[in-house]
Parts: C-alpha cells; sequence; structure tokens
C-alpha cells in the first residue's frame, strides 16, 4: 500500500514503542484506545481505534473483510471492548483495508456508518462495476504506459483483487463533512479532510487531548501511497497531496500526538510533513534524471523509484499508479512532456 522512506529518527518521538498485540488495546488517551487489525499484505497491518462515547465505543476505521481480520475484531469484542455497545463506526476513506468491515460491524451492531460522500460512493463504485479492471479504458492506461499484456492482465486481476474484501456497505450513511464537529464522548473532534492519499480523506482533531487522527495521509516512516489511477488517468493527487500537507502544518499544531492509519503513533508533525515533501521532490529528480538521458515509458520508470524492492502483482500495481503520480504533476509543472510514438505507446522527455 505505501512505500519505505528512511525517516530521521532523532526528528520524531514514539510514547509507545511498541504496538498493540492482536485482540488488544493499548490506552494511547483517557478512554481512546487503539488496536492494530491485520492485513495479508508487505504492509501487514492497519490501525483502529475505539473511543468512549457514552455507554459505548465509536470506532475508527475497521481493516479488510477477511478471515483473521474478523477473527481479530471477535477477540477485540470479547475483550477489551466487552460489556459495552458499538456507538457508530466513523470510516476515514474508501480503501478496503479502512471501510472493508464498516458494513459488517454497522450490521451486527446496528449502528451508523459515518464518512464522508466521496468514501462512500466511491467504495459503492468499486463494488457495483469489478468488470472494470479489465475493460477499456483500463486496459489502455497501462499498456499505453508501456506495459506487455501479461503484466497488464496480472496488475488488474490478482494485483487488484483486495479490492473486493470489502463486506456489502450499509445501504445508507451519515456524511461528514470538513468543517464539522464531532461530539464523541463529550470530547470535541474538528472534522477536516485531506487529498493525494484518498479523495476526501476524513482526519479528526481533539485540540482538549492534543491529539490528531490523520488517517493515511502522515505516516512515521512510509509514505502514504499517493496515486494516478485508471478512472482518472490525468489527475494529479500527488499536487493534491502536497498541497494538503501543507494545510495540515498551517492549521494542526506542531505538539499533538499523531495517530495514524498505520504503524505507530508520534510526535514531529511537521517535521514530517517537511520529510514527506523532501521525499516526493527526490523522486521528481530521479525522474528527471532518467529522462533527461533517454525517453522513457511510465512503466520504465517504476524500477527507477522501485529498484530496492522486489515487487509482486499487488504491489507492481501501486509503484506503477505512485510513478504516474510523479509524472502527471512533473507534466503539470512543466518539468517533463509526453510524447506519443507511432507504436501508440507515451514516452516521457525532461524538459
Amino acid at each position: 500500500m505505501t512505500d519505505t522512506i528512511q525517516s530521521p529518527q532523532q526528528a520524531l518521538s514514539y510514547p509507545f514503542p511498541a504496538p498493540p498485540e492482536l485482540g488488544t488495546f493499548i490506552e494511547v488517551a483517557p478512554g481512546i484506545l487503539w488496536a492494530r487489525i491485520p492485513l495479508p499484505f508487505r504492509l501487514n497491518h492497519v490501525n483502529v481505534y475505539a473511543i468512549e462515547d457514552g455507554d459505548g465505543w465509536a470506532i475508527i476505521d475497521t481493516g479488510l473483510d477477511y478471515a483473521d481480520a474478523r477473527a481479530t475484531w471477535d477477540a477485540l469484542l470479547a475483550g477489551p471492548l466487552s460489556g459495552r455497545r458499538l456507538t457508530r463506526v466513523i470510516v476515514t476513506h474508501f480503501h478496503p483495508d479502512h471501510i472493508g468491515l464498516a458494513g459488517w460491524l454497522c450490521a451486527r451492531f446496528n449502528v451508523p456508518m459515518l464518512t464522508t460522500q466521496t468514501a462512500y460512493l466511491g467504495c459503492l463504485n468499486v463494488a457495483l462495476r469489478p468488470g472494470n479492471l479489465l475493460a477499456e479504458p483500463y486496459r489502455g492506461f497501462y499498456l499505453t504506459n508501456g506495459f506487455d499484456v501479461q503484466t497488464m492482465e496480472k496488475i488488474s486481476t490478482e494485483g487488484h483483487d483486495y479490492m473486493w474484501k470489502v463486506a456489502p456497505l450499509p445501504p445508507t450513511f451519515s456524511r461528514v463533512v470538513a468543517g464539522d464537529v464531532l461530539d464523541i464522548g463529550g470530547r470535541s473532534f474538528a472534522v477536516l479532510t485531506a487529498e493525494g492519499h484518498a479523495a476526501e480523506q476524513l482526519m479528526l482533531q481533539c485540540t482538549s487531548e492534543k491529539l490528531f487522527f490523520p488517517a493515511d495521509e502522515v505516516l512515521a516512516k512510509i509514505t502514504p501511497n499517493v496515486s494516478v489511477w485508471p478512472v482518472d488517468p490525468d489527475g494529479d493527487p500527488l499536487g493534491l497531496y502536497l498541497r494538503s500537507l501543507n494545510a495540515i502544518k498551517q492549521t494542526i499544531p506542531e505538539d499533538v500526538l499523531v495517530v495514524p492509519g498505520h504503524q505507530l503513533p508520534f510526535y514531529g508533525l511537521h517535521k514530517r510533513c517537511d520529510e514527506l515533501a523532501l521525499h516526493h521532490e527526490m523522486r521528481c529528480s530521479l525522474i528527471a534524471d532518467a529522462c533527461r538521458k533517454t525517453p522513457r515509458t511510465a512503466a520504465e520508470l517504476v524500477p527507477v523509484l522501485f529498484h530496492h524492492i522486489q515487487l509482486d502483482a499487488h504491489q507492481m500495481g501501486f509503484a506503477f499508479s505512485e510513478v504516474m503520480a510523479h509524472v502527471n504533476y512533473m507534466i503539470r509543472c512543466d518539468e517533463l512532456e509526453r510524447a506519443t510514438m507511432q507504436d501508440g505507446i507515451h514516452r516521457l522527455v525532461t524538459k
């Protein structure tokens, strides 16, 4: 789901040096609990949170819909969460590792799902149109950017099979928008949204506890995946992501405890935002250098950025889409230009 980046450890501090064991919670603030749900990927977990909400618990994010994740939820519900009901399920964005079990939990406990309109409709669109990944213009997205047919088919099938590990969504949802304030157990949580990793990604700030829930927008040791997908082939998610990082720095104080969607909670929000922006700047430089030497397809740029990782079909799909995010951003910044050759393949050159 994400790409590794080395983080200067002196810049960040970690009040909880080890994550909770599966089926257990760590209290990050009074009445706010952090657990992990397993994922069957290289990134092997997603963080979920339970917040005291009157006589029950409000849940933030849910994990992917598969057997190990359901078993972990069963252990949490029978153990540290037992004796209280669930009051609502809050979903930060439509990626399956965050929304995958929302419908299952909502149906099991007859509670509402709160999320952004984009998250709800985005997930619903994927669920209703699974055949699109092997249809035009989706096939063309990969083929015209340099992949052969065999690789394209692997990415479009086994590379994206995780997208359907999502329990059926509730037929209705409660819409949350930027500028709202959620009252959860007497605490006020300001609602913010971010772009780049996922459209209209929900973030929460609790000023009284100095807590910031950025979902996947800011992670401690890895960079959130920022990708162009076939449905929006000319989109600029990297430009939107960099804009969101800057907005976070302008809006959220430096001294908050960051409680993210993956990895460990940490202090050092502004420094981490700067590191992430610098990381993408360095990636753009690598692409510019490669395309200065010879015209390259986007597929040929994957090993330029991901030479340190052996990529399976799942990871190749994300790596390529992340390359495309940098390519589109650089074209918009007038640093690259795209030429379509006689073979119909797009190649990129440095301007």
